[in-house]
């Protein structure tokens, strides 16, 4: 996790710390992550983050510094990113994509009625799916990750409904996974899903389409992220 361990939005689901960071950033991440990463001789890393709404270019330059300078000392080094939604800003995710990460995930985290209330109030469900629609638009041969979460109070039609929608904006790989409470002051889980639903789940999502869609319990965003067969 990059861009430090203070988030600016407070999600429902999530424990990290909120706050402000005060526009507070390492310049020397990028090569400490690329000398990580060649010291580990990593054939495969997930990059993620918090939100940066403090920063002017909400963070997205210094994904762009990560990945460029990982691919500098380590060209074999396959990078996905796990990106905020950078307030929905074109030519912030533009400047990431030009990076040119293996692959480039944006998490709907959950259903379209759930989001204002399980989500920061800033998070947005047609905003997320704009992210990932618009990078497919920008680098067509971009592959385009997505995550939801399930037992937060959705009902089945829902989340047929996040998957359809996922897949008119050409998504690639769809996680599914059971939402897990992290503290007693979080949003207490609604349902506990079996593994027949979690299969019946990825088989309706491959139906439709979905090249890849993993579903099951402890499945979460970077879930064997190196295992999935991608060309």
């Amino acid at each position: 996790m990059i861009l430090g361990k203070i988030c600016t939005r407070a999600c429902r689901f999530c424990s990290v710390t909120t706050g402000d960071p005060h526009g507070a950033i390492d310049e020397y991440e990028p090569e400490h992550v690329a000398e990580a990463v060649r010291i580990l001789d990593l054939r495969y890393i997930v990059i993620t983050s918090v939100d940066r709404d403090d920063l002017t270019d909400l963070g997205s330059g210094h994904y762009a510094a990560v990945i460029t300078r990982i691919r500098e000392v380590q060209p074999s080094t396959r990078v996905e990113v796990l990106i905020p939604d950078f307030n929905g800003q074109r030519s912030l995710l533009k400047k990431t994509i030009d990076a040119r990460p293996f692959v480039l995930g944006h998490n709907v985290e959950t259903v379209s009625r759930l989001t204002p209330y399980i989500r920061d109030r800033r998070c947005s469900y047609l905003n997320s799916l704009g992210v990932l629609r618009a990078s497919k638009e920008i680098m067509s041969n971009l592959r385009t990750k997505t995550g939801l979460m399930v037992g937060l109070g959705e009902e089945q039609e829902e989340i047929i409904q996040t998957l359809r929608d996922v897949k008119e904006c050409n998504v690639d790989i769809v996680t599914i996974g059971q939402y897990l409470q992290p503290t007693r002051r979080h949003h207490v889980v609604q349902k506990y899903y079996t593994l027949d639903e979690f299969n019946e789940l990825r088989q309706f999502g491959e139906k439709i389409g979905i090249p890849h869609v993993i579903s099951g319990p402890l499945v979460r965003s970077s879930y064997h992220a190196s295992e999935i067969d991608l060309k």
